[in-house]
């Protein structure tokens, strides 16, 4: 599903106007984006949780060349989601997903 697809999905949801949903969605995600910068988790009950996790500094390789690069440590963000989500994701594909 892409950024418009969703848009539109709550735009028809709530009956809203596309440009409503729009904005109502460029702020949810700048809202998570700078929580993440800060070193916030963001938690969303019955959906998951956002945040981010630290990677050392590390050699790798140069796929094309085999040359050895020095990888610096990072911050990543990762999502973990929730067991209700695991569930309804792994249930029977032929079975119903609410919309709530």
């Amino acid at each position: 599903m892409t950024k418009a697809e969703l848009i539109e999905e709550v735009s028809g949801a709530v009956e809203m106007t596309r440009k409503d949903s729009e904005v109502i969605i460029d702020a949810i995600v700048d809202s998570v984006v700078r929580a993440l910068r800060r070193g916030d988790k963001i938690e969303i009950r019955g959906f998951g949780s956002f945040g981010t996790r630290q990677r050392q500094p590390r050699v790798g390789r140069n796929p094309k060349t085999g040359a050895r690069v020095e990888v610096p440590a990072r911050r990543v963000p990762f999502f973990k989601p929730s067991k209700e989500v695991k569930s309804l994701v792994n249930s029977n594909p032929s079975a119903a997903v609410p919309d709530s």
